[in-house]
């Protein structure tokens, strides 16, 4: 037995089976089976990604927020553009209470004027001559001075050639009354006219992708404009936002680094009048180069895209910002074209504009890719194709009926100009 027992023991050693393993199988099977539901438990609860938080969000709002501002002063600095910045229920709140606030102000210095000259008590004697006629409380000048700076004008109370100080006074009333017009209708019209409202008719895909082109794997993502008025000198360039670590062991969060979009080829350079697929190639130069489709699932990172361009009804800057994630940067697919010719124009589909289909790529890094030899115009042989898509392709191809059957690749069918020679 004891020799049974060492051959048994030899045997574990040689397959492998850690001590735990041999303290599982020695336990009653009700308990053997909880212990392996718990570790699998636990395995799961490892290898899951936790929720990240967005840099920028979906429509372009940036989740950063300033705390702990000190120098608030700086702020009044800059006024004007401190009040285009409130919200708009605030910037109300503001407009009423400075008109108000003028108004009450420069009716007490005419009510003020009335008193020391003693209108309010001989106003109603014959042969007095009053600074405001028809001025007798403070009510009464509150209306003189609405009356004053918004040039009403009723003909019932009305200064008098007899009081230099009124005159001055109407004079300093007016320049204010100016200038706070112009501040306020100012602010309320750049506040209305913001290139930013024009951001929300410009469109981001859902989803980035990444696949093959012209033998080169590419990152790309969709930008539309739904105007028909366009964007004039329209650019586009997008910042990779990760946290990482220099070689010193300085850690440095959110750092962003640049991806190359076509600045050096003038194709971030665009003409936005349909839809268009902005492709960054994966080359020596690009963050993603080294980076496996098995690799990418596991990093955490986060790509933000920025539209800029000139509105071509006023000539204002517009910006438009969008971002995607890791897990919705999909590894293997393409997007679904938009644009059809019809009898005398073009038209665009914006019902696909987020569509996705999947198709045959590489899950080997770009680096990779340009090591290995290759066999064939297209696909290096080396590389093992793309697994199982890891989310939910969007159902155009259902619902256009186009869907029904499958290549040999696994990719559902696609109308004929898609389909690859």
């Amino acid at each position: 037995m004891a020799g049974d027992s060492c051959v048994q023991m030899d045997h574990d050693m040689e397959i492998g089976v850690t001590p735990k393993e041999q303290q599982v199988k020695k336990l009653p099977k009700h308990l053997r089976e909880a212990q392996i539901s718990t570790d699998r438990t636990h395995l799961i609860a490892d290898t899951a990604k936790k929720p990240r938080q967005r840099y920028v969000q979906k429509d372009g709002k940036c989740n950063v927020h300033h705390g702990n501002v000190q120098e608030t002063y700086r702020y009044l600095s800059d006024l004007f553009t401190t009040l285009v910045d409130l919200r708009w229920r605030l910037s109300f709140f503001i407009f009423t209470l400075v008109y108000v606030l003028n108004w009450l102000f420069f009716g007490f210095l005419w009510w003020l004027i009335a008193l020391v000259r003693g209108d309010l008590l001989h106003a109603d004697e014959e042969g007095w001559t009053p600074c405001v006629e028809n001025l007798n409380s403070f009510v009464s000048a509150f209306l003189f001075s609405i009356e004053t700076e918004t040039t009403i004008g009723y003909g019932y109370r009305v200064i008098t050639e007899k009081c230099p100080e009124g005159i001055i006074l109407l004079l300093v009333q007016a320049i204010l009354g100016s200038i706070v017009n112009a501040m306020m209708v100012g602010c309320m019209f750049v506040k209305i006219s913001q290139p930013k409202n024009r951001a929300e008719t410009l469109m981001f895909s859902h989803k980035a992708v990444i696949s093959v082109r012209d033998n080169k794997l590419c990152l790309m993502f969709r930008v539309g404009d739904l105007r028909s008025s366009h964007i004039v000198e329209a650019s586009i360039r997008a910042k990779l936002i990760r946290s990482e670590q220099t070689k010193e062991g300085e850690f440095i969060p959110l750092n962003q680094t640049d991806i190359n979009i076509g600045f050096d080829t003038g194709d971030d350079r665009l003409f936005l009048v349909s839809p268009l697929i902005i492709s960054h190639e994966i080359n020596e130069k690009s963050p993603f180069w080294e980076m496996s489709q098995a690799q990418m699932e596991k990093e955490e990172f986060e790509i933000v895209v920025i539209l800029e361009g000139m509105v071509e009804a006023t000539g204002m800057t517009c910006q438009a910002r969008s971002s995607y994630l890791d897990s919705e940067v999909l590894w293997g697919y393409r997007f679904t074209p938009v644009l059809s010719l019809e009898k005398g124009f073009y038209e665009v589909d914006y019902n696909n504009f987020h569509d996705i289909y999947e198709t045959n790529t590489p899950s080997c890094s770009a680096k990779e890719l340009a090591a290995s030899p290759r066999e064939g115009p297209l696909l290096p042989q080396l590389c093992v194709l793309s697994p199982e898509p890891k989310t939910q392709v969007q159902g155009h191809l259902a619902r256009s009926g186009q869907g029904k059957g499958e290549t040999n690749n696994g990719s559902a069918d696609l109308p004929e100009e898609n389909r690859s020679p």
